[in-house]
């Protein structure tokens, strides 16, 4: 089928638009295109799907109003420039093929995109199309791809089902078909044929370092999410302020550097003890931690709540001044044209103070306005400076008694610890020392003092551990809410401080204007 073109024809204004959908109206009265012109005045709207080809188009224009189309043929015309695409966010499948095309581009915006034909074009570059993550369907064929490692580009797209690459230089390579299979191993169809087993075995054996490749970049990919995962949920945790609390962190940084308590650990009553203090401290630690991911979002909420109500009283209030404002500069534009047009002194003198005194009554309104602001402003703060400080108090609390859970279980380990330690004190000096027991354990329960201030030593720095992570956690939840109150405190003070210096240089900007009026008439 073709078409003679004219200047008229290569326009794509919406007469051309308008033509297409009723064209397709009449070929099939049921479509969705022939129920919308049934229903007389055409909405561009609600058009889903929309043929354009063989009519001579030279650009893609005129298709914002195309905001739920679907599917777009314009394939056989005359286009070398992909544009105008940008509002067709529900476009799922664009036919482009047969036309003078250059380079990829201009489909940024096309994120539902599935199904997207090139083919018969002039593109020598696979390029631009990274925001296409939807796409299954991709058909270059006969174009000017010249190179194996272009078609490399494509691998990002996991959902690929078909790639149609028939007729560009790249297809007469020796090795295209095993090199495309081996590199794309989920590809089902290449230049409209399957891949089937055998050709996917052989490529698998030809290019298996490839494979290999595949592996270890597949694995670097997962690493490198599992890292940033990983990054994220620590970000979150130290927002909660109570990161490293979800395992046995706090527990293994109590007994850090402490050789004699690994000795320690080797009685068996003693081992005993301590995996069950690991157990007891672990439980709450844990439930520390999730008490703290739930007060962090109680506190974004009060917070997101906070700025809603803030941003919605500037607005009102920004509304009422552009009102007055408004009325005002009308009432001063034909102050000042009868002002212009005055002669007697004495009348001018009379006006102009009139004027300014207009002036100084809009600046007490905008000033009061303010003012009205500022302290629904303070209130809002305070509401929220009294519903913070009491998330943070009640927080405080349990973190504190939590806390003190911990002690208790140290002291208890302790407590239990010592009796052991005096007890094998005892056997050692009556020459009872279980024979199994290691040497250096043995040698350690030979010196009563080494040991008891061993357990000394120890139980210090446990609960020193314990009071410092209570300590960072009370002191940082307290640091944030005076640093959130103290901000927002500053942000209004300058923004109160920005618009009252507006006002005023509003004014004398009025009065300036007045003056030079009077100082033209003298």
């Amino acid at each position: 089928m073709t078409r003679s073109c004219d200047k008229s024809t290569m326009l794509m204004d919406e007469e051309i638009l308008r033509k297409a959908i009723v064209e397709q109206a009449e070929q099939d009265p049921q479509d969705q295109a022939g129920l919308v012109v049934k229903a007389e005045d055409i909405h561009f709207n609600e058009i889903l799907k929309l043929r354009l080809e063989y009519r001579c188009i030279l650009i893609i224009d005129n298709l914002w109003e195309f905001t739920s189309l679907t599917k777009l043929d314009l394939n056989h015309n005359l286009i070398e420039k992909i544009e105008g695409l940008d509002r067709l966010i529900n476009l799922t499948w664009l036919n482009l093929s047969f036309n003078s095309i250059e380079k990829i581009e201009g489909l940024e915006a096309l994120q539902k995109l599935e199904v997207l034909n090139l083919s018969n074009n002039k593109i020598s570059v696979v390029e631009n199309m990274d925001t296409l993550e939807k796409i299954t369907h991709f058909f270059i064929a006969n174009n000017l791809i010249g190179k194996l490692d272009e078609v490399l580009y494509l691998r990002r797209f996991k959902n690929l089902f078909a790639v149609n690459l028939f007729g560009n230089p790249v297809s007469r390579e020796d090795d295209y078909k095993f090199f495309v299979a081996a590199y794309f191993p989920n590809l089902m169809c290449l230049d409209y044929r399957l891949l089937d087993e055998k050709t996917k075995n052989k490529a698998s054996i030809k290019y298996h370092y490839v494979l290999e490749e595949m592996k270890r970049e597949l694995s670097m990919q997962q690493a490198d999410e599992a890292e940033q995962s990983q990054e994220s949920g620590v970000k979150l945790h130290t927002q909660a302020f109570v990161e490293f609390l979800n395992g046995s962190y706090l527990f293994k940084s109590m007994f850090e550097d402490d050789p004699e308590a690994e000795t320690l650990h080797c009685v068996p009553e003693v081992a005993h003890l301590l995996q069950t203090f690991e157990h007891q401290m672990l439980e709450l630690c844990m439930q520390l931690f999730e008490i703290g991911l739930a007060e962090l979002k109680q506190r974004e909420t009060e917070v997101n709540s906070f700025f809603g109500g803030q941003d919605e009283a500037v607005m009102e209030y920004q509304q009422k001044a552009s009102e007055i404002l408004e009325n005002f500069e009308q009432e001063q534009k034909k102050r000042m044209v009868e002002l212009k047009q005055l002669s007697d002194p004495d009348l001018l003198e009379v006006q102009i103070n009139h004027c300014n005194n207009e002036i100084n009554q809009l600046c007490n309104s905008l000033m009061a306005l303010e003012f009205q602001l500022v302290s629904q402003l303070e209130d809002i703060i305070k509401n929220l400076e009294n519903n913070i400080s009491d998330m943070v108090g009640n927080f405080s609390e349990t973190v504190q008694g939590i806390f003190a859970q911990c002690r208790d279980l140290e002291d208890n380990y302790n407590e239990k610890v010592r009796k052991i330690a005096v007890a094998t004190l005892d056997d050692v000096a009556k020459d009872k020392l279980d024979k199994d027991m290691p040497d250096d354990v043995k040698m350690l329960f030979t010196d009563k003092d080494t040991v008891m201030d061993a357990l000394t030593t120890g139980h210090d720095n446990h609960l020193m551990k314990i009071n410092g992570r209570e300590t960072q956690l009370v002191t940082r939840v307290n640091a944030w809410k005076v640093a959130l109150i103290k901000g927002i405190q500053d942000k209004e003070l300058k923004r109160n401080r920005m618009r009252i210096s507006d006002i005023h240089r509003y004014v004398d900007h009025l009065r300036k204007q007045l003056e030079e009026l009077q100082y033209h008439h003298l």
